[in-house]
């Protein structure tokens, strides 16, 4: 995301457009897009000021954090428990988030669901043997 235009810049474009009220003749004066302008205008009639606005920040994370001491005392109590398990949980919850969102959460608290033996599935038919193994297939009479 890029800079917003300085302060300076924006009271004089501001100054421009209410002495002479052509919004591209500004823009083109000062170098920024005509519909740069109108915005600029429409803030300084809405909120009195041409301040730009506060860039970045978490602006989503806020529902799931309400949960937080349940959702880390749950994977604390039942260790196996998948990331669609635990979004399933939540929605008994009644909070309706995706499996990323419950992801990026465990990964804020550096809490990590890593593979390992304990935790592996069967594995599919025909691939017991690993890489490169050919299963011997029954004959049948």
């Amino acid at each position: 995301m890029g800079r917003p235009y300085s302060l300076d810049l924006r009271e004089r474009v501001i100054a421009d457009v209410e002495a002479y009220g052509n919004v591209r003749r500004v823009g083109a004066k000062f170098s920024v897009s005509p519909s740069f302008v109108v915005k600029l205008s429409q803030a300084k009639r809405s909120r009195g000021s041409v301040e730009p606005k506060p860039q970045g920040g978490d602006h989503r994370s806020a529902p799931i954090e309400a949960h937080r001491k349940w959702l880390l005392d749950l994977v604390r109590e039942t260790v196996d428990l998948t990331l669609s398990q635990i979004r399933e949980r939540l929605a008994e919850r009644g909070l309706s988030v995706s499996i990323s969102t419950v992801w990026r959460f465990y990964e804020r608290h550096e809490i990590s669901f890593k593979k390992n033996r304990a935790r592996q599935r069967t594995r599919a038919d025909g691939r017991q043997g690993g890489a490169g193994a050919v299963a011997a297939k029954p004959t049948q009479p």
